[in-house]
């Protein structure tokens, strides 16, 4: 078989604070294929995004990596210069924000944004960079859009201007997309037509994509796998419907078990105990033991991976075929 396009191995990020460095991701490894869809799921705080941005090469101080590897087409991404990074940044590796605005710059023309971004990585002309941001605004479902490349992004609505933060992302058809929550802040409506649209283009090009997400129903409906994140590390991953169907972890089947949908109408809805841990005061062992109804003592040991066919988890006492 042949690599992954995207192989992440033991990934930690730290931040310094008052001297004392703090993970915000530990140990953290998974791979992605071309064309496949990888959800990371968890909570607010779970390293999520920052698992993204380590990826990227984007972890501002007092930020930094301080360990592991980010394998892109048998490429480590830890050991390039910020040159090579900024070169493969946008051509081959794309990321698309929560707040388009982090995309956008408020006071230039979409036309100047998009044809700017394709000449920064190919000597074409300004009637072919106009032609081609043109043709992908069109392709994200952006109306009338000759007309529109000549809008600030305050003349769009929100929904609108996530569309054109997608496009930017697909200019230059990356081999890898990571979107950190891009339809959060969407109402529902947008928020189905933009993931058709990137499911679309996912297929059409092959593209490999990491959607970032807190949206259970979001990532069953649009990944092919799943990792679940919870204080920093992933707890579970493996094909997303055996995931969600039969979650190992007792987060995951906490998290499907929180979903409204799946709670029966009249009755409280099902919560997980407690409060995630602050990267400061994170339990030794497993970091979710004081909020698991099935830990005793030997979760105050640190867990390692464990395998079961496809699937992979870190708990000492696993759900078995267990359905939330």
């Amino acid at each position: 078989m042949s690599a992954p396009l995207l192989d992440v191995r033991n990934l930690e990020v730290v931040f310094s604070s008052s001297g004392q460095p703090l993970r915000a991701v530990e140990d953290v490894s998974f791979s992605v294929e071309r064309g496949e869809v990888l959800a990371l799921v968890g909570e607010s705080g779970s390293g999520k995004s920052v698992t993204g941005f380590g990826i990227m090469g984007l972890v501002d101080k007092p930020g930094r990596i301080a360990g592991g590897q980010v394998l892109f087409d048998g490429v480590d991404l830890v050991t390039q210069s910020a040159r090579d990074l900024q070169r493969m940044r946008g051509k081959r590796i794309a990321m698309i924000f929560q707040d388009p605005m982090m995309t956008l710059n408020p006071v230039l023309r979409i036309s100047t944004q998009l044809m700017e971004a394709v000449q920064a990585h190919e000597k074409v002309s300004r009637a072919e960079a106009r032609r081609r941001s043109r043709d992908v605004l069109a392709m994200v479902g952006i109306p009338s859009p000759e007309e529109r490349l000549d809008a600030y992004p305050h003349q769009f609505s929100g929904g609108m201007r996530q569309r054109v933060a997608i496009a930017a992302a697909m200019l230059h058809k990356p081999e890898l997309i990571i979107a950190d929550e891009p339809t959060t802040a969407l109402d529902v409506t947008i928020q189905a037509q933009i993931l058709s649209q990137v499911q679309t283009l996912v297929r059409q090009q092959g593209t490999a994509l990491i959607w970032i997400t807190h949206d259970l129903a979001v990532a069953s409906r649009l990944a092919d796998s799943l990792a679940v994140m919870y204080a920093g590390r992933i707890v579970e991953q493996g094909p997303v419907a055996e995931v969600i169907s039969s979650p190992r972890h007792p987060y995951t089947a906490g998290l499907i078990g929180s979903v409204p949908s799946r709670n029966q109408h009249g009755e409280r809805l099902q919560q997980i105990a407690g409060m995630p841990p602050s990267i400061a005061r994170r339990p030794s062992g497993c970091a979710f033991r004081t909020r698991c109804q099935r830990a005793d003592e030997s979760c105050s040991s640190r867990p390692l991976p464990t395998e079961a066919g496809s699937r992979q988890f870190l708990c000492f006492h696993p759900l078995e075929g267990a359905s939330a």
